[in-house]
């Protein structure tokens, strides 16, 4: 005889079977909670711990309540009879999963190509409910529960179809066909030549007169705002709301009219920088909510009358439950079936908060109705999202009011060659512990994950302070003024420094030798060797000098303080002086924070840059490289982080570049190191001109990428936090710097003249 062994003990067998559905149903419970709470932190955060939970919890999420759906279909044959697992539970269970499969409204997609499996979460609703009615089948002739059971299944069906329409709109192609307008077939051109034909051949004297069009100079605007509209929440939403409506076609790539175009470039240049970035903020919250969430179903007339439909039925469920006579159940599966009704109530009393307090409800609300008590209760919750951005530290209430509320990330990432090089160079040490990173570093990189540990270790960020923006607005709106034709919006998109350095103000011998590291490199060339000259004039500049003379200036502003003390107007004048320096940064700190933003998006955003950098990941490994050789051969005293990085600067620029480094490697490596040492040798000779340029040339490096990197990806980068590129993306958007303005103005028009 054989005797087979089983591996399970029978105790571990018999906890399973047990507790098996009722774990699934609680794990259903608990990721549909996570997905409702913390979904919507995932646009004001890049971190990714949070997106990795948040990631997690989604794809959990359908496959708990798929497999508990498949548990209560196989126990039903095994609760006949059992006091344990009463069937009729298992039957009012169903609908329950039902509901978790909708999903929140916080979340629909995690990313954009979720949105494409519309139709496979169609033929999943199909399925699901079929198996629901399949289950509540079973146990009909004797279910006490069937009128609930009823409720629940109406609830569930309703919100998991919110979750496949939402799907739907969302897709990229249902969404362009949105906003394609009816098929314009022009006027009548084959009437009019026919009625032209016919009063020829009558010898009728004939002619067609044309009316031309509008000239730019006629064009009027016809979108003002009025005056402290700016001040007032509503009004801001409900003019990022008409924008919206406009500018959501530049996601699937839309092109717009002249007039459109016109229309948003007068009103933006009437907008302050603050204004300005208040309204796209609120702009790109509208396009991650219609993109990643339910949020254009469930603001819908229809929307909101089954969404009253479903709460109430899950509460008329629990006052059956409630009254019902539960002696014949098991008291641990009564627990579960009231954390379930008091789990989906409190989930769609969230996502009714969610729904009242937010941006779509103002643009849906009557000017009549702001003067109610729930108009100012918005007022103040939208007054919480207003954006901070300043290097101050802040307060307990100001950290939490940013983590809940605000729209976006609010900080600008940074990566640092210099910074990795030598970091990385340090495990080439001769250190014993040092062979233990080495080790690590080549483990994780055979698993693939060396890109992801350098982002954990080596991303760093920053706020986007008010003066760093104001700058890159004022520089977009300045060109803006001269893009009143397709081919300079077009001349001044393309650019990436050029433009700046054929200025009238640049244009001299030593511009025109910085000029070729523009037009004569790839995009991702120009990056790399910008943000290391860069880092090369920023390091090796006298700090000291900078230190003691802002010393000086500070003690005399003291003393002049002191002597002043009875005059209150001057005390003021200082202090809103001093305010306004903290948010207008010097023109190096632009550059420095610019530059190493920019390399954060080529070598750690390349989804977003791989249009435009080419073999920009491979051109900086090969830099690294060089880098990393550099530095093995020199003695690099330890003084702390930012005294090694300025002998490793002093190091390079000491090095002899007479000869092109091409000349003398050849083209196979594309390291650009020593490079970047000749442009940042030409730099240092224009003294402090040199940061006036290099912060413009920057501005122009970020713009180029934001028009450039497809649309799609800027999109998805909502669902991560946000960035500035986006923002300078819309931005250029509305001054109308790009190629997406195209259509004319209108039909011309044509009469036809018959005369004597």
């Amino acid at each position: 005889m054989t005797s087979s062994i089983n591996p399970i003990p029978i105790s571990v067998r018999k906890l399973w079977e047990g507790w098996n559905l009722r774990g699934f149903i609680i794990l259903s419970l608990t990721l549909q909670t996570m997905l409702i709470l913390c979904a919507p932190f995932r646009k004001r955060t890049p971190n990714l711990f949070l997106i990795f939970l948040v990631w997690s919890s989604y794809l959990l999420a359908d496959w708990a309540a798929s497999f508990a759906v498949g548990l209560i279909s196989n126990s039903q044959g095994d609760a006949k009879g059992s006091g344990d697992n009463n069937e009729d539970l298992l039957a009012f269970w169903a609908p329950f999963l039902l509901l978790h499969l909708g999903g929140p409204d916080t979340i629909t997609a995690f990313a954009l190509e979720d949105n494409t499996l519309w139709l496979r979460h169609f033929l999943g609703l199909v399925f699901q409910v079929i198996a629901a009615v399949y289950v509540f089948i079973q146990s009909f002739p004797t279910n006490k529960l069937w009128p609930p059971t009823l409720l629940l299944f109406l609830a569930g069906t309703i919100k998991y179809a919110e979750r496949t329409r939402a799907l739907y709109c969302a897709s990229l192609d249902n969404f362009k066909e949105s906003l394609i307008k009816k098929p314009d077939p022009g006027p009548n051109y084959a009437k009019l030549m026919e009625e032209y034909s016919s009063k020829k051949d009558a010898k009728l004297p004939t002619r067609i007169e044309l009316t031309a069009e509008r000239s730019k100079e006629s064009r009027t605007v016809t979108y003002v705002a009025e005056e402290g509209d700016m001040r007032d929440n509503f009004a801001v939403v409900r003019h990022a709301y008409h924008f919206y409506e406009i500018f959501r076609g530049l996601i699937v790539d839309l092109i717009f009219s002249f007039h459109e175009g016109f229309e948003s470039r007068a009103f933006f240049h009437d907008r302050s920088a603050e204004e300005t970035f208040r309204l796209i903020a609120i702009e790109l919250n509208f396009m991650y909510e219609a993109l990643f969430t339910k949020a254009v179903v469930v603001h819908s007339k229809l929307g909101c009358l089954f969404r009253a439909i479903s709460f109430t039925a899950v509460f008329i469920a629990l006052v059956f439950f409630y009254k019902l006579e539960k002696k014949a159940f098991h008291k641990v599966d009564v627990g579960i079936t009231y954390t379930l009704l008091y789990g989906a109530l409190c989930l769609d009393s969230i996502a009714i908060f969610l729904v009242i307090f937010s941006e779509w409800t103002v643009t849906a609300m009557h000017k009549s109705w702001q003067k109610s008590w729930v108009a100012k209760i918005l007022g103040k919750y939208l007054s919480l999202k207003k954006p901070r951005r300043s290097t101050e530290s802040t307060t307990c209430l100001e950290w939490c009011r940013q983590i809940l509320f605000r729209r976006w990330c609010e900080s600008i990432s940074s990566f640092n060659f210099i910074h990795y090089s030598l970091k990385e160079h340090r495990k080439l040490s001769s250190n014993i512990f040092d062979y233990f990173g080495i080790g690590y570093i080549a483990i994780i990189d055979l698993f693939g994950l060396k890109d992801l540990r350098d982002k954990m270790k080596y991303r760093t960020s920053r706020p986007l302070t008010e003066g760093l923006w104001e700058f890159i607005f004022k520089e977009l709106k300045a060109k803006s003024v001269l893009a009143d034709d397709p081919e300079t919006a077009k001349r001044i998109s393309t650019a990436r420094g050029d433009w700046i350095l054929q200025d009238s103000e640049w244009n001299d011998t030593q511009h025109a030798t910085l000029l070729s590291y523009v037009v004569d490199v790839d995009y991702d060339q120009s990056i790399l060797l910008w943000h290391i000259a860069t880092e090369l004039c920023y390091n090796c500049e006298e700090k000291e000098t900078s230190h003691s003379e802002s010393s000086k200036n500070e003690t005399s502003r003291h003393e002049s303080s002191k002597n002043e003390t009875s005059r209150h107007e001057s005390s003021k004048n200082e202090t809103s002086r001093r305010e306004s320096s903290k948010n207008e940064p010097s023109r190096r700190e632009i550059s420095k924070t610019l530059s190493d933003y920019m390399l954060y998006l080529l070598v750690m955003q390349p989804s977003l840059t791989s249009s435009v950098a080419g073999i920009g990941q491979i051109r900086f490994r090969d830099t690294c490289a060089e880098a990393k050789k550099f530095f093995s051969r020199r003695e690099l005293r330890k003084g702390g982080e930012q005294f090694e990085e300025l002998v490793a600067c002093k190091s390079m620029l000491e090095v002899n570049t007479d000869v092109k480094p091409a000349d003398v490697k050849g083209d196979r490596s594309k390291s650009v190191l020593f490079d970047a040492c000749i442009l940042a040798k030409g730099l240092i000779k224009m003294e402090d001109k040199k940061w006036d340029l290099m912060s413009r040339v920057w501005v122009e490096l970020l713009s180029y990428a934001a028009c450039h990197c497809r649309a799609k990806d800027h999109a998805q980068l909502l669902s991560k936090g946000g960035e500035l590129v986006t923002f300078v993306w819309l931005l250029m958007a509305h001054f109308g710097i790009g190629e997406q303005f195209q259509i004319n103005e209108g039909h011309a028009r044509a009469k036809l003249i018959v005369g004597k």
